[in-house]
Parts: C-alpha cells; sequence; structure tokens
C-alpha cells in the first residue's frame, strides 16, 4: 500500500478480502467490501445499506471529494466508516483517518460505532479525542499511534499545537455535521487543522444544510467535489407526529406530569431552553417520583458520558436536556420528545424531536407553547414545512383533540 505522501488522485489498495466463509449483510454484497467489515454490519444488525450510505459508499471508494447532505439519522457514520476502514494500512504508524465532529456527545459517538465496524479487524487503533476528559489520557492514546482519530476541533488543535500529534500523512478527513460545527465558531479552528494535512488528502463533508460556511470551505479545500443529497422524504424521514399544547408558563409544569403520568411512553427526552431550568424540571420529576436525571453543560464530562451510557441501556426513562444533548446523540428507542421551552434556532427544533422516530419507529413529539412563543413557533413550523395536530386541555385539566375527543383514549 502507498503512503499517504505518495498518494495522487489514486486511491491505496484495500486491504486483502477475507477468504473465509461467513454469513454476510445481503444488502452490502457487491459494493467491493471487505468480510471483516461486512461481517461487522451483520453483527451490528444491519443488512440494507441506507440511501446516504447507497450514494456515499462507493463515490468516496473511488477516491472522490464530497458534500452529502442528509438529515440526522440517515446512517452517516457507516457511509464514510466503511471506505475508511477499507484503505487503511494496518502496518502504518501514522494518523490516517481524521474525523472532526463539533461535539464531545458526537465524537464519543462515532468513535463507538467505528469500534463496531472495525469489531473483525486485528490490530485497529481508534482514539477519540474531546475536551472535558484529562488531556494526559488522550495522550497516551496517542503513543499507542492510532490510525483512526476522532476528535472535536478545539482539542484536536491543541494536541496538534502541543506536538501530540500529525495530520501531514492523513489521506482522509471528514467533517460529520459542518454545519453546526461551523456555526459554533469552529471555523479558524477547523482551518488551522485542514492547512495541515497533505493537499490530495479526500475531504468528505456531511451537513444537514448548505450553509455558507459549509460552501466556503468546500470551495477553498475540496477538489471538485460531488454533492449527494437525501431529502427527508419517504423511508428516510423520520415516522413523528407533532402536536402543540398551549401552556401558560406556571402552566407548564403541570402539563408536563400530566403528559408523564398518562404512562403511555416509557422512553422520553425533555428539552428545556437553560441549564437551570433543566435542573428545575429535573428535580419536579424526582420530586414526584419519576426515575429521571439532568444533562446539560454544566454538567461534567465524565458525568455526562455515565449518564447517557445508563440513559441509552435503559437504566432510567427520562433524560431532561438543553440543546448540547439534541445533536449526535444515538438512541433508537425514544419514544416521546418533549420541547419544554422551544429553542431559539430553527434547526434545534428539528434535531431535537429527530432523536425520536428513529429505526424506522414512530415517535411522537409535544411541544408546551405559551401565547409569547406562539411567534417563534410559527417560524418554526414554516421552516419545516409541517403542521403539528393542535391539542388543548379542557377546563377538567383532560387533554382532548379540537373535535373533543381525549387525546390519550384515541391514540
Amino acid at each position: 500500500m502507498e503512503t499517504t505522501q505518495e498518494l495522487t488522485a489514486e486511491q491505496p489498495a484495500p486491504r486483502k478480502r477475507n477468504p473465509r466463509p461467513v454469513k454476510l449483510p445481503e444488502g452490502f454484497q457487491g459494493m467491493d467490501i471487505s468480510d471483516d467489515v461486512l461481517r461487522a454490519i451483520g453483527r451490528m444488525g444491519f443488512d440494507m445499506p441506507t440511501e446516504i450510505q447507497k450514494k456515499t459508499i462507493p463515490l468516496m471508494m473511488g477516491g472522490s471529494d464530497i458534500i452529502g447532505i442528509a438529515p440526522t439519522g440517515t446512517g452517516k457514520t457507516l457511509a464514510f466508516g466503511i471506505p475508511m476502514l477499507e484503505y487503511m494500512d494496518l502496518q502504518e504508524t501514522e494518523l490516517q483517518e481524521l474525523v472532526l465532529a463539533p461535539t464531545r456527545e458526537l465524537a464519543m459517538q462515532i468513535g463507538e460505532e467505528l469500534q463496531k465496524l472495525a469489531y473483525y479487524i486485528k490490530g485497529i487503533r481508534i482514539a477519540v479525542l474531546y475536551g472535558g476528559q484529562p488531556i494526559k489520557r488522550q495522550i497516551e492514546q496517542l503513543k499507542k499511534r492510532p490510525q483512526i482519530v476522532v476528535a472535536t476541533p478545539g482539542r484536536m488543535l491543541d494536541h496538534l499545537e502541543r506536538g501530540n500529534v500529525r495530520v501531514d500523512r492523513v489521506h482522509t478527513l471528514v467533517l460529520d455535521e459542518a454545519d453546526e460545527m461551523l456555526d459554533m465558531g469552529f471555523v479558524k479552528d477547523v482551518c488551522k487543522i485542514i492547512d495541515q494535512t497533505p493537499p490530495n488528502r479526500q475531504f468528505v463533508m456531511f451537513s444537514a444544510t448548505t450553509s455558507q460556511d459549509v460552501m466556503t470551505i468546500s470551495w477553498k479545500y475540496q477538489y471538485e467535489p460531488t454533492q449527494v443529497t437525501v431529502e427527508a422524504v419517504d423511508e428516510n424521514k423520520p415516522q413523528i407526529t407533532q402536536y402543540i399544547i398551549p401552556a401558560e408558563r406556571q402552566e407548564k409544569q403541570d402539563r408536563l406530569l400530566y403528559l408523564l403520568d398518562a404512562d403511555v411512553y416509557e422512553r422520553v427526552m425533555i428539552f428545556t431552553d437553560t441549564k437551570l431550568m433543566a435542573h428545575r424540571v429535573n428535580a419536579a420529576l424526582q420530586k414526584n417520583g419519576f426515575d429521571s436525571e439532568e444533562l446539560h453543560g454544566d454538567i461534567p464530562q465524565k458525568k455526562r458520558s455515565e449518564i447517557m451510557r445508563r440513559y441509552k441501556q435503559g437504566k432510567f426513562p427520562i433524560l431532561v436536556c438543553t440543546d448540547v444533548a439534541a445533536r449526535g446523540i444515538d438512541v433508537d428507542d425514544v419514544e416521546a420528545v418533549i420541547n419544554y421551552d422551544l429553542p431559539n434556532e430553527n434547526e434545534y427544533y428539528l434535531h431535537r424531536i429527530g432523536r425520536t422516530g428513529r429505526a424506522h419507529k414512530h415517535g411522537v413529539a409535544f411541544t408546551l407553547m405559551t401565547y409569547s412563543e406562539s411567534v417563534r413557533m410559527d417560524a418554526i413550523l414554516k421552516y419545516m414545512k409541517s403542521e403539528p395536530t393542535p391539542l388543548r386541555f379542557d377546563e377538567a385539566g383532560i387533554l382532548r383533540y379540537e373535535d373533543g375527543k381525549a387525546f390519550f383514549e384515541h391514540i
């Protein structure tokens, strides 16, 4: 296999195929994927590729630079992870594959998915780098010479400036959730990192939107990129039924308790707009006997990771969080999302409700809306191009459809 410095327009030769007979996922066969990776895909429970995977994998295997525009939950990690693993040299001691993600939660999730995808590949080394974790622990990871690094931009740049890692041999660079990353103010950090990679490396970006910053980065650093677009329609569109419930600020807590007391939804995520409100809502839930936890920026990273791990494992049913958890958290069986507050950005609403209705399961999203929030809600609905079902509480405190039918008796 050629080294990264010797790469031209051609991709390095794929790893040797595993000759042993294995039971492979039917839908991924014929895509020039090695048996080791195919077996891991099957072990992960996937049989057919998603639309973004069908379009992206052949292009990445062919060495193209890519802009992938796709909604959350469409399988982007496998779309870039499979080609990355196929063109890795396990004997190489320099970093070959770099994935940048906007948040520590998403970086950790990507790292976990890549580890699962590389389950049958002996000698694979993957490091995940993010702020909030002791840097000495990450330095120990880097001393093991990982072939793949998944990192947040700030922490990656920190390690580069300290001389703990080099990216001058990277042959595949991926920016996941590029629009959010650049919108969060990481443009300069991302550019500094890209500038240290070889000019002939493959550069792939995934984004939910084609923002101006995304297109600027593409124009500056990508070579004749191919745009891959997957619309949130048909089989790619999450099955989410949205409801709006009018509620004055002082009524919201009681309305929330009503929804939870119905005992219909076993796995729930509740979103607030501030850390203080997340703490207050969680405290109120626990006081009323609900098994819940809160997740926001004031929670230490180690505890945040433990909370998310326990929530994914089903150790508790209700997670109260700010938008720090709205994007990049992959929990397939969230049954309901409740917007206790409306987000300030239209896209955050989409990412919030996108936590439910995943893996082809049906989900519901409730929004508790005050009169003063109605203008903000109108802007969100215009952006979403959707019309939620209105609900109301009658004088007896029963939640009903507009035609008078009791909600929990007719769902």
